[in-house]
């Protein structure tokens, strides 16, 4: 009982401050090979391609096409996300920017 609460003021404490959780969801059946993707051409300097993944909607997976974006600053490059192998089952592993 101690542990749920202790989790439960942890998880509050986190969304209060604005930082999000996401929830882990392990799927049971492995992503499909990525979707070979032409990328189109870059809208202007200092933009970044973000490639396609494949998103499980809770029955099947969806491609989710990439797209050009901006980084936050100078410095940021991106880190795309990937289906990692937990035991017998798959979770995402969200992009995100680093730097």
């Amino acid at each position: 009982m101690f542990r749920k609460t202790l989790l439960t003021c942890a998880m509050a404490g986190l969304m209060a401050s604005g930082v999000a959780m996401a929830a882990r969801v392990y799927v049971h059946v492995a992503p499909p090979a990525p979707v070979v993707e032409t990328r189109p051409p870059m809208p202007g300097p200092g933009y970044v391609w973000t490639p396609g993944y494949h998103r499980w909607d809770g029955n099947s997976y969806v491609w989710v096409q990439g797209q050009w974006v901006m980084p936050p600053h100078r410095h940021a490059h991106w880190v795309a996300g990937r289906w990692v192998r937990h035991h017998h089952d798959w979770y995402f592993r969200e992009g995100h920017w680093r730097g």
